[in-house]
């Protein structure tokens, strides 16, 4: 199931290029106006939320302080074409997780979504997905109940793909989080790490692939 995007901008032309930006990765839902906002979100929250500061019926500050004061744990990014550092210190110090300012690149978007729904993963939680269960606390992997063994590297990287699971992960971004931005070796290290994580996840007869998107990177699926 794709997590939730909801995206507070009056701009048609932006919700627009939003949504081109992100369906593909994740549920996007557009409001323009904060009251249409908190009136769909009493049903079905999101996982995150971007927030435009200049709006028709209040400014994105007044929406930021209502939805922490309701939901606290729902991660917000401000976007403003204000780039002031008055604008960045009161949304932040409001409770806004990260400020993005226009205009920006689709590139940018991503890493701040995904880094901002990276730290929302509570160190207590499980990551399941199909028939894997993660025990983050014991850094220990379940497939159909049953423990298989991995590596440091096999395990961080079976965690990034359930994380975003059938979503594409790119190759950039495995060799960041699971290997370090200034990685310097054979790309094919990352090939091998995954030929090893299918012949374990086929052992254990998971009901979950690997697959290859090739140039771009990898699924879960």
């Amino acid at each position: 199931m794709k997590q939730k995007i909801y995206i507070i901008e009056d701009d048609p032309a932006l919700q627009e290029l939003y949504t081109y930006t992100l369906e593909n990765a994740f549920d996007c839902r557009c409001f323009s106006d904060g009251r249409s906002f908190f009136g769909f979100i009493a049903g079905e929250k999101p996982d995150l939320v971007l927030l435009d500061i200049m709006l028709p019926d209040n400014d994105g500050f007044s929406i930021l302080s209502q939805l922490k004061a309701d939901n606290a744990e729902i991660p917000v990014i401000m976007v403003s074409a204000k780039d002031s550092e008055v604008s960045k210190v009161k949304g932040l110090n409001m409770g806004a997780d990260d400020y993005i300012t226009k205009p920006f690149s689709v590139l940018e978007l991503m890493a701040r979504i995904k880094a901002n729904l990276r730290k929302n993963v509570k160190p207590t939680d499980n990551i399941v997905f199909g028939d894997i269960n993660i025990d983050l606390p014991k850094h220990q992997i379940y497939v159909n109940g049953c423990q298989i063994q991995t590596t440091l590297k096999e395990y961080m990287l079976l965690c990034l793909l359930c994380t975003n699971a059938e979503r594409v992960v790119e190759r950039e971004t495995i060799f960041a989080e699971v290997w370090g931005d200034h990685f310097i070796g054979e790309t094919r290290t990352l090939d091998i790490h995954i030929k090893e994580l299918r012949r374990k996840l086929a052992g254990a007869k998971s009901n979950v692939a690997i697959k290859t998107i090739r140039g771009v990177g990898y699924i879960l699926t």
